[in-house]
């Protein structure tokens, strides 16, 4: 039992669904929530609490299915990992997979009929990320990447008028889990700088985009600027040791740094609109992930 029950959390990844937490958190944050108080809400906080278990299932779903369309080739490249190691079957972790994404949906639709919609797209953009779209360049980055944008909207979901006027906001986790993907494609083999340059070039990116939500009318610059000052200390210099060095090691340090990271662009996002607090409090987030991330691998 004690194997079964490991083995399924090694699928679900939870260093990785904590980060998905800190998704929701930031949309919250946008929309106008604060842990201590709600301004001007369309949802009860109970639905706050209604979207982190959607997107535990979501996330979790999403990334046990990952392991069960990779069966194959993680019997050759990754045999300790649990479905090739045997610790859990294909059908008990299609099982697995199959209910996360059912909680997920479900707990979503509990809010409102748009946080419904919005989790099933990004179950939709999951599975056809784990089934096809990872083995390609070009949409292997915009599926993944459009799963995280479509988790910061179901944030905002819970006050539907703030997907209306922050939208775009999501496209920043959606370029920005796209140059992670891009330089997870080279984990095992390496040896692709132009990728990791692309991704490195991303970043930046991405931090410029960031700094410019100062221009925003709803938001405050300096209660996020600590938080994007250690979100380039941690991508930066990873991303760039992983093009000139485009080595497995690099690489997939890169990546574990990147997907932890996430939880520090929504520190950012979360402390621009709803104050330092706020940003401190996904930042927690960020230290749990890390802790997590000790014990349970994220790629």
């Amino acid at each position: 039992m004690l194997t079964k029950i490991r083995a399924s959390l090694e699928l679900i990844r939870p260093a990785n669904i904590i980060t998905a937490f800190a998704d929701i958190l930031a949309g919250y944050a946008v929309a106008g929530g604060t842990i201590f108080f709600v301004n001007g809400l369309e949802s009860t906080p109970e639905g706050l609490l209604l979207l982190l278990i959607a997107t535990f299932g979501l996330y979790g779903g999403g990334v046990v299915f990952n392991d069960v369309f990779d069966a194959e080739l993680d019997a050759n490249e990754r045999p300790e990992r649990a479905i090739p190691s045997g610790r859990i079957t294909i059908t008990e972790a299609s099982l697995l997979g199959g209910v996360l994404l059912l909680i997920g949906v479900l707990s979503a639709f509990q809010v409102n009929i748009v946080s419904g919609v919005i989790s099933v797209v990004i179950a939709a953009c999951a599975i056809f990320y784990d089934w096809k779209a990872k083995h390609s360049v070009l949409w292997g980055p915009f599926f993944m990447g459009m799963c995280r944008g479509g988790n910061l909207l179901l944030g905002m979901s819970v006050a539907v008028s703030a997907i209306m006027v922050f939208w775009p906001l999501a496209i920043i986790p959606v370029i920005y889990i796209a140059a992670i993907t891009l330089v997870s494609q080279s984990e095992v083999s390496g040896g692709n700088r132009q990728h990791g340059f692309i991704a490195l070039g991303v970043m930046l990116v991405v931090i410029t985009a960031l700094v410019l939500l100062s221009v925003l009318p709803e938001t405050d610059f300096l209660p996020s600027l600590p938080f994007l000052l250690i979100f380039a200390i941690m991508v930066l210099p990873a991303f760039y040791s992983a093009a000139k060095t485009p080595e497995p090691s690099t690489i997939k340090s890169a990546i574990k740094r990147g997907v932890i990271s996430l939880v520090l662009l929504n520190s950012v996002i979360a402390a621009a609109f709803a104050g330092f607090i706020m940003g401190v409090i996904v930042f927690g987030v960020f230290l749990l992930s890390v802790l997590t991330a000790k014990i349970f691998d994220v790629t």
